[in-house]
């Protein structure tokens, strides 16, 4: 039986190095208010952190397993991501998506999706992107084989849109739905992956850049997702600190007034949202 919440943060990171003292105290004030977490991993290391995570609670706390494009190659060291002991492979050298290692990972209790898998173009080679397309496509390939929603990460480049090249990649090899997480194309790509059935999240960053409001009011409330990306991007009035799931009141907050509806309203019907995409896999396994 499954206790609704009263938000769900849609992508979160408790599964990285930047909440390694304080791991518990941050899921449990989450927990405390009613919030769910839903902890995305972006490598075999933090992929299992996230499974690990989830299997420690019966509810609230959810994993979601793939591969970041950027870590397809060499990529920008990221110290909260990773500890330095466990970050030198990753970061110099890079991953290449193993099928049966995340194939396996993903059939654990507690994981409701695969990713966070797509197209990162923002410091990319043309060969980067290549490695990237394959990456992306294996991982689309796992969640069409066992039905779970795709996670996905998008970033373009100052010439090519990642948004469009990867809807062009989806109407071919997917099977399945799932959420554009850290939206920041145009309206008109949002309607492309609106018509593919996917639905899109926003993060804190929506309360101090004016440049998403068109955005927010764009996206039809019954397919919008809320999240933090914690620890990065923490909404106003946090901003500055280290971000955590519990701060996903403000996101809804801030599109309840770009959208002119109540706080309850939001908070229900983005729950309802993300229920109906990946609530199927909560008890499965």
């Amino acid at each position: 039986m499954i206790n609704k919440p009263y938000l769900i943060d849609a992508h979160s990171h408790i599964n990285f190095a930047q909440f390694d003292d304080d791991r518990q105290e941050v899921i449990d004030r989450s927990l405390e208010k009613n919030i769910w977490q839903v902890n995305v991993g972006t490598s075999r290391e933090t992929s299992t952190q996230a499974v690990a995570l989830a299997q420690k609670y019966n509810q609230g706390v959810y994993a979601i397993v793939g591969l970041h494009p950027v870590h397809t190659s060499s990529s920008h060291p990221d110290q909260a991501e990773l500890s330095p002991e466990k970050a030198e492979e990753l970061f110099n050298v890079g991953e290449q998506f193993d099928l049966d290692f995340y194939s396996s990972l993903a059939k654990e209790q507690g994981v409701v999706g695969i990713g966070e898998c797509g197209l990162d173009y923002f410091r990319s080679s043309a060969d980067q992107k290549e490695l990237q397309v394959k990456n992306f496509v294996d991982q689309i390939h796992l969640a069409n084989s066992i039905n779970k929603p795709l996670m996905l990460h998008l970033r373009s480049g100052q010439t090519d849109s990642a948004y469009l090249d990867a809807v062009d990649i989806l109407k071919q090899e997917s099977k399945v739905a799932g959420d554009v997480h850290f939206f920041a194309g145009s309206v008109a790509e949002a309607q492309k992956f609106l018509d593919l059935g996917f639905y899109i999240s926003f993060t804190g960053v929506v309360t101090f850049a004016r440049d998403y409001e068109e955005l927010v009011k764009y996206v039809p409330l019954d397919r919008l997702l809320v999240e933090t990306d914690c620890p990065y991007v923490a909404p106003v009035p946090y901003r500055g600190r280290r971000n955590e799931p519990v701060y996903v009141e403000e996101v809804a907050k801030k599109v309840a007034e770009l959208k002119n509806l109540s706080l309850e309203e939001v908070a229900k019907k983005t729950t309802g949202n993300w229920l109906d995409l990946f609530g199927g896999h909560l008890d499965s396994n």
